[in-house]
């Protein structure tokens, strides 16, 4: 197979004399152009991401906004997961936080601090989105933009979506460091920034929110950060709730952080349904979906890359119900496990979709919360740009 496969790869290079990137490559006049990258198709399509740095405000008047961070997390995951890039591959999703203009913060670190560096993982996204507190403070807007295009890993890749989304209710000028500077340095990297405004509309104009999106190409929004989502009670909601409890069942923990991760996993449902029974449904229908990906520590999720090998697996570190089994044994319990599951999050799925439907054909206003509908228009309007699309 490999010399077939290094057969038609030298026979694409021959023929192929033009070359391009991008997430989807349009065909000109209606026909088909055969570029030289194509050759990746006989491979595994070239995986996109999406990067986003969430900035908030954690000084004093900021708890709505924390809460709709907290809550509307999982309607921005779930939207994510009918994205596609024109290869037919889904881009994966990594977020970043940071907090600032807090008191409890350093002020030598310009009251600034990375709480979460790029990651995949939604329940450590949850975990440290629930571990921020208000208190007071200083908000330098540029420095802290500043901050995370030195601290994180942005990536070179032209085809990647790199955001930044900066939200807060004080002047964009305050801080040491004109933010001019620091938006100009984001633009030179390909990193948009879009700016929330937490109060009215012109007020964060005056205050220069607005420009601080406009020279990077990004969105100015303001949103009441204080306005409460009311859910809509409909009859599947139980349905899920108790298909999330079958779908805990179906992880396989190993590794020597096998418990702290099992019992991270159960307090984030625990915290989600803490905001809200609708938010508990909406992070059952994120854990049905590609997203949610914990081959960290669990074996079924594990398993299903490419390198994945059981012999490395410290059998120690199994549950009890695997340790004294031999591989064959393992294997099988694991592919039990993952028949399983799919089928369950198949179920949470298809429920879903009489869920919204029901939604909408009984709401009677727009239930969609401020924070989500800001980034998502940003987010979908950004990535339309690099040929990013939505199912």
């Amino acid at each position: 197979m490999k010399k077939i496969q290094k057969v038609l790869a030298i026979g694409f290079m021959a023929i192929s004399i033009t070359f391009g990137y991008g997430c989807e490559n349009e065909p000109k006049n209606g026909k088909q152009i055969l570029l030289a990258h194509r050759v990746e198709s006989i491979k595994k399509p070239n995986k996109r991401t999406v990067k986003i740095a969430l900035l908030l405000d954690t000084s004093n008047s900021m708890d709505g906004l924390i809460n709709q961070a907290k809550s509307q997390l999982w309607d921005i995951v779930n939207e994510f997961t009918r994205a596609k890039c024109g290869n037919e591959t889904r881009p994966d999703l990594q977020i970043a936080l940071y907090q600032y203009g807090n008191d409890n913060l350093s002020y030598s670190e310009g009251y600034i601090q990375q709480v979460l560096n790029f990651s995949s993982d939604l329940d450590e996204i949850s975990e440290k989105l629930f571990s921020l507190t208000t208190n007071g403070g200083e908000e330098y807007c540029g420095e802290v933009i500043q901050t995370s295009l030195r601290q994180l890993e942005w990536g070179k890749d032209p085809d990647n979506l790199r955001m930044i989304f900066i939200a807060g209710n004080e002047p964009f000028t305050q801080g040491r460091l004109n933010y001019k500077d620091a938006v100009t340095n984001a633009k030179e990297n390909d990193v948009v920034v879009n700016t929330i405004f937490c109060g009215n509309y012109e007020q964060g104009i005056e205050t220069e929110w607005k420009r601080g999106a406009q020279l990077t190409g990004g969105e100015y929004m303001a949103i009441d950060h204080n306005r409460e989502i009311v859910h809509i009670t409909t009859p599947y909601d139980d349905i899920i709730i108790q298909l999330n409890s079958k779908l805990n069942k179906t992880y396989i923990s190993y590794g020597a952080m096998a418990s702290e991760y099992e019992e991270n996993q159960a307090s984030q449902d625990e915290n989600a349904m803490s905001i809200g029974y609708g938010v508990a449904i909406k992070r059952a229908v994120s854990k049905s979906s590609r997203l949610y990906n914990n081959k960290s520590w669990d074996l079924v999720d594990a398993s299903a890359d490419d390198d994945f090998s059981l012999e490395k697996v410290e059998k120690e570190s199994l549950p009890e119900e695997l340790k004294g089994k031999s591989n064959e044994e393992i294997e099988k319990y694991i592919d039990n496990k993952r028949m399983e599951r799919e089928r369950i999050q198949a179920e949470i799925a298809e429920i879903n979709k009489k869920r919204e439907i029901y939604i909408a054909q009984n709401q009677k206003e727009n239930t969609q919360g401020e924070l989500e509908s800001a980034m998502l228009n940003a987010i979908k309007k950004q990535a339309a740009q690099k040929k990013y699309r939505w199912d």
